[in-house]
């Protein structure tokens, strides 16, 4: 199992596990490795130092709380993002219609998510109801195995 240090053209990176060097080449000439912040495509494989298994191993000298990159950027998005995803209702297309339902009293207050238009959104704006826009990757929108 090759575990690589990858990279997206956007600079998010992350690590990819392949059964072999030709693998991940296959799979990346194929366009089926992607950023799973972005979905970019475009993937570069960065520089990783070899390890050497010299000797007998050391027990650890204190662990440190989080490893670097469950504390980057990206990663505390995407834990905001999933925890977005648990707490809200998606309502889809209904979005709209379903926050102005909540905010004029005909329906009961909730958490929700879905799609509006950009016209749709400015139009809830200007009624006094406040929406923002929240990207979605699709790593988040699949069911991951």
């Amino acid at each position: 199992m090759k575990v690589l240090n990858l990279q997206c053209a956007h600079g998010h990176g992350f690590e990819g596990w392949f059964a072999s060097n030709e693998a991940f080449e296959t799979q990346l000439a194929g366009g089926l490795v992607s950023c799973p912040i972005c979905a970019d495509t475009a993937i570069t494989k960065l520089l990783a130092a070899p390890r050497l298994n010299l000797g007998s191993p050391k027990p650890p000298a204190e662990a440190p709380s989080a490893p670097a990159a469950e504390s980057s950027p990206e990663a505390r998005w995407m834990r905001a993002v999933r925890e977005v995803m648990a707490k809200t209702e998606d309502v889809g297309e209904r979005f709209a219609d379903e926050a102005r339902k909540m905010h004029y009293g005909e329906a009961e207050e909730r958490g929700i998510r879905g799609q509006a238009t950009r016209e749709e959104a400015q139009t809830l704006l200007d009624e006094g109801i406040a929406v923002f826009s929240l990207p979605i990757p699709p790593a988040l929108k699949e069911t991951l195995q």
